[in-house]
């Protein structure tokens, strides 16, 4: 699988390094920033935060699914990687934690570890 992708602006740098995903959600609303830098992005797709001793998972780093822009290959968001959605779904879909039937959702455990990602500058 192969594809561009958009990390953060210059200004919300994508943090490097190597991380685990955490935790794994079908879909949330991501909301932040302030004044022209606000954003509020219901049901966004496929999100795959990840975290590791640097970087705690609270700071709200993932690769997700991005419907509200197709400019891949520049830097577009607010740290995070976008992908193109069903990138972002075949990622999912093959990373730990595994996905329990019927659910939504599912964090990461020792029986039930994140996947390993590397982000390069």
């Amino acid at each position: 699988m192969q594809s561009l992708v958009s990390t953060g602006l210059p200004w919300w740098k994508t943090p490097a390094g190597e991380f685990r995903i955490w935790i794994k959600l079908r879909a949330t609303r991501m909301e932040g920033g302030s004044g022209n830098n606000y954003y509020n992005l219901p049901n966004v797709p496929y999100v795959m935060y990840f975290e590791n001793e640097d970087i705690p998972g609270w700071r709200g780093y993932g690769l997700h699914g991005t419907y509200w822009h197709s400019n891949f290959g520049t830097p577009r968001s607010h740290g995070c990687v976008n992908l193109p959605t069903e990138i972002a779904k075949e990622l999912y879909f093959w990373t730990g934690p595994v996905l329990p039937e019927g659910k939504s959702m599912v964090s990461s455990d020792s029986l039930n570890p994140g996947t390993r990602i590397v982000i390069h500058d």
